[in-house]
């Protein structure tokens, strides 16, 4: 039986860590794109729009990822088309985190007092103005705790990505498990491996959330 070394191990599941970063940054980014229209299209004065994209939001957020990722692999498969597990599983996490990047940052939308609204509407802008000029600037500072607080939700999501075939970290624990038999050792390294990476994103978070806090109360 060939003998595996622990730098063999964890040499091997670094080497994955990488398309989990990868993932993470696609699905984050690209989430974050089709984020911003929806939150448009929630906060649109159009009742049509802002409806179609609450339905939206519910549908993600009200179904589990691993449906959603199941669903991109063998739906699109049912088309007749060939889909490669990366481009499933990084469609199914851009649509699952805009539903909820979308939802925070309305919540900071409309976090901002009416009275900035009211003051900008006397000034005479319209309402895309109103957004770039006023709102949205304000919106931003307190949109960031809570948007790198959710960056390790997608960290964690892409581990799911694993059982549509997706090579990440997860899947790699598993793979260097069977040839290893060290389930412990390995699954050890790869608890570790996210921790390092999920640990320096959710104290980022919080730091920012306490200097917004003191920001605010300066104020």
């Amino acid at each position: 039986m060939i003998e595996f070394t622990l730098w063999d191990i964890l040499r091997n599941l670094l080497l994955a860590t990488r398309w989990t970063i990868l993932l993470s940054l696609v699905s984050f980014v690209g989430g974050g794109i089709v984020g911003l229209v929806v939150m448009f299209m929630r906060i649109s004065a159009n009742k049509a729009v802002a409806t179609a994209a609450r339905a939206y939001i519910e549908l993600f957020q009200g179904t589990p990822l691993l449906m959603q990722l199941f669903l991109a692999f063998f739906g699109l498969a049912l088309l007749g088309m060939t889909v490669p597990a990366w481009l499933a599983a990084g469609l199914a996490l851009i649509l699952w985190t805009a539903s909820f990047l979308a939802e925070i940052w309305r919540g900071c939308v409309e976090a901002i007092a009416k009275g900035q609204w009211e003051a900008s509407a006397s000034l005479g802008m319209g309402r895309i103005q109103q957004l770039r000029y006023v709102i949205l600037p304000q919106a931003l500072r307190i949109a960031i705790p809570p948007t790198v607080g959710f960056s390790v939700q997608v960290v964690k999501g892409t581990a799911l990505t694993s059982i549509i075939g997706f090579v990440e970290l997860t899947k790699a624990g598993t793979a260097v498990t069977n040839a290893t038999f060290q389930p412990f050792t390995v699954y050890g390294l790869v608890a570790l491996i996210y921790f390092a990476l999920c640990w320096p994103l959710s104290r980022t978070s919080q730091v920012l959330e306490r200097k917004l806090n003191v920001a605010h109360h300066n104020h």
